[in-house]
């Protein structure tokens, strides 16, 4: 399941007209607007390919400038970063060590990627 927000924005003189339109299609769920002629809603699918025929739907009512896609939501992508997440190494294991005092830790902008084996034989030399 896909779910997108879409900004659509119409001339104020027309945006009585262009909500009225979208809260009765199927293809959207009205959510607010204001008075500049920008309007919110959001559109679900099974799909990319099923949310665009929407989109492009919303395009064709009368008196509608633009409808652009702001925010999307994927459960298969959301289900996919959620197992990278739970089958991957959050914390790394020199932070679970407690032998290693904290102040001996530097920090260079990503501890996954640092030099942990380089780090550990700086570690050992200053405790001899």
């Amino acid at each position: 399941m896909n779910i997108s927000s879409i900004v659509v924005q119409t001339m104020p003189k027309f945006l009585d007209e262009v909500v009225e339109a979208l809260k009765n299609t199927p293809e959207c769920d009205y959510h607010m607007h204001d008075d500049k002629g920008r309007i919110i809603i959001t559109i679900e699918g099974t799909g990319v390919e099923e949310e665009l025929k929407k989109l492009r739907v919303i395009e064709g009512i009368p008196h509608i400038i633009t409808a652009d896609m702001q925010m999307a939501y994927s459960e298969d992508e959301l289900d996919e970063h959620m197992e990278v997440i739970a089958n991957g190494d959050a914390v790394p294991k020199m932070l679970n060590d407690e032998d290693l005092d904290p102040r001996d830790i530097v920090y260079n902008g990503d501890l996954k990627k640092k030099d942990l084996e380089g780090f550990a034989r700086r570690f050992d030399e200053t405790k001899r």
